[in-house]
């Protein structure tokens, strides 16, 4: 990704945040000329001028934004030995990081949909996905199950069914991830038999 992307990228995620924290017009204003402000000192003259914004809505979209905590102040000295505020965003920062965490999952969430939807030639159905999360919430790693999927392709068994029972047996072991299931065993060198006990139990509902 070049420069300009990252730019548009990190600019797109900062205007997101904004909308979903339901910012007036004078407090995202606020809110982008700290973050684009050099040492992000409160002077709200120089700030009602450079926003062509009034010294009251100025104010007020401030204290709106402190009171939301999307941002805090602390005073500091300067280069001068001057008592200045000064204006930190890390919080709105904080929350824009947990943001693109939950994004980042929910398309990672979206490429494994995908890769079933391939494998099995077909569209999930809602059901479908309410399963694969399911295996997501009980703690198996993405790749523990895209390798239950490959197994059962391998075997002519192209349903979740099918994926369900090997990943019960794998949470009966102990495997979570490939790192475990590697140090355990070989699927090739010894298939999972499944009996005909196990075909018959959802183990999702187990608490």
């Amino acid at each position: 990704m070049n420069k300009d992307n990252k730019k548009f990228v990190a600019e797109s995620v900062f205007i997101k945040e904004a909308i979903k924290d339901n910012l007036s017009l004078n407090e995202f204003l606020l809110l982008l000329y700290f973050d684009n402000s050099y040492d992000s000192v409160f002077e709200i003259e120089i700030i009602s001028k450079v926003l062509n914004m009034s010294v009251d809505s100025a104010i007020d979209a401030y204290s709106k934004l402190l009171k939301k905590k999307l941002i805090s102040v602390k005073a500091e000295k300067n280069s001068y030995g001057k008592i200045v505020e000064k204006v930190s965003l890390d919080n709105y920062y904080r929350n824009i990081k947990v943001d693109v965490k939950q994004m980042n999952k929910e398309s990672q969430k979206r490429d494994i949909y995908s890769i079933f939807e391939e494998k099995f030639g077909r569209t999930l159905s809602s059901m479908d996905y309410e399963i694969i999360n399911a295996w997501i919430d009980k703690g198996f790693s993405e790749e523990l199950i895209l390798k239950a999927l490959d197994e059962a392709v391998y075997n002519g068994a192209n349903n979740l069914r099918y994926i369900d029972k090997i990943l019960y047996e794998w949470n009966r072991k102990g495997y979570k991830s490939i790192d475990d299931l590697n140090n355990g065993i070989s699927i090739r060198e010894q298939p999972i038999m499944l009996e005909a006990s196990l075909l018959n139990y959802n183990w999702l509902d187990e608490k």
